[in-house]
């Protein structure tokens, strides 16, 4: 494949490259390649649909799984919703195919490397990742699951953006307007939830007024 082609396709544009002043994202993580004799315990395998992108996993559970339901993700995915789990970045290690990842930054749509942005394979186009400032999240169909337990690690928390879903998913798990936490809880929540988000939002709202009379 000529690099006219390839670069066209929407790759990185660094034609392999690990130097200079653009390329500097190749040494931190998610990025950063682990040595051999680096302390990484590999838990997982994952890779995109060509193969072309290859990585492996040390956590054991992720930080947090969730179903966004929001319209990019929507759009993006290609499908009804997001299965997203939350990793720090150095729980990854990229073991091949770190030259063929493509950017997408969904607020300006420009393809560059800037935070927050979505990572995909540049051949074959499955998103890999979206990468935030300070955490990634990935996507678990890609990772090759040995057992029915390993799936289970990834089991979801919460739904975000529920109102627009294309299909009810009577899962009995919280079910949030929005972003979990910042919004409110819809649909069928458990009881117990909702409880437990007033009464936070209670005591919020009791500690502003209690620094509002401070200052007063």
């Amino acid at each position: 494949m000529s690099n006219a082609t390839y670069n066209a396709n929407g790759d990185n544009g660094d034609m392999g490259s690990t130097e200079g002043e653009l390329n500097e994202w190749k040494h931190r993580p998610p990025y950063k390649v682990h040595d051999k004799q680096e302390n990484f315990k590999v838990r997982y395998e994952a890779s995109c649909h060509c193969g072309k992108v290859q990585y492996q996993l040390s956590r054991e559970k992720p930080l947090d799984a969730k179903y966004c339901h929001c319209t990019t993700c929507q759009k993006i995915h290609g499908a009804p919703f997001q299965w997203a789990a939350i990793f720090h970045k150095d729980d990854i290690n990229f073991t091949n195919g770190i030259h063929d990842l493509g950017w997408y930054e969904s607020s300006e749509k420009t393809c560059v490397h800037k935070l927050p942005c979505k990572v995909s394979c540049a051949y074959c186009r499955t998103p890999i990742m979206d990468e935030g400032r300070n955490m990634i999240l990935l996507f678990p169909t890609l990772i090759n699951f040995k057992n029915p337990e390993d799936r289970k690690n990834f089991d979801i928390s919460c739904h975000m953006f529920y109102p627009r879903r294309v299909l009810d998913i009577n899962d009995g798990k919280p079910k949030w307007s929005g972003i979990n936490d910042s919004s409110d809880l819809i649909a069928d929540s458990p009881q117990e939830a909702v409880n437990e988000l007033k009464r936070k939002r209670k005591e919020e709202q009791e500690k502003e007024n209690e620094q509002g009379e401070k200052k007063d």
